[in-house]
């Protein structure tokens, strides 16, 4: 069921992107779309790099933290480690970065161009687990969709 449902949401993702090269207004209506199509969610966003720093970026939700230090936190963890991070509990994760104290549960996926980590896709929920592996593999599926659109890989 949740196969069928990234893969309807990763065809409008394509749609949506199609044509766009500016990275900023991809990320905006991208972090739309995945706010209003997934549930339980209280933030959704990008965090660019700047250097040896992940710099707030496009999102849907509260106010955030502004920048994210390279291998800190859960964003800096997927961004220096280029893995997608899944946890179920971020309060049992080392080091974890408190931006929104109702989020519960979170995901990050790495964005790359050509082959290097330029950003990151970061979404929190208030429910505990609320991410499975379904989730993860539809959501790294869009990040791709992402890539391919505004950078042509």
């Amino acid at each position: 069921m949740k196969h069928a449902f990234y893969d309807t949401l990763n065809r409008q993702a394509e749609a949506l992107l199609a044509g766009e090269d500016d990275m900023v207004a991809a990320m905006a209506n991208f972090s739309a779309l995945l706010n209003e199509h997934l549930d339980s969610l209280n933030w959704v966003g990008f965090y660019v790099r700047r250097e040896q720093v992940l710099v707030l970026g496009p999102f849907q939700g509260k106010v955030a933290c502004t920048r994210i230090p390279w291998g800190k936190g859960v964003c800096g963890t997927a961004a220096a480690t280029d893995t997608t991070q899944r946890i179920a509990d971020v309060h049992q994760f080392d080091g974890h970065i408190a931006c929104d104290s109702a989020s519960n549960s979170e995901i990050v996926v790495p964005v790359r161009r050509n082959g290097e980590v330029i950003a990151v896709l970061d979404i929190d929920s208030p429910s505990f687990n609320r991410f499975d592996e379904a989730d993860q593999t539809g959501l790294e599926a869009l990040v791709r969709t992402f890539e391919k659109a505004l950078f042509g890989q």
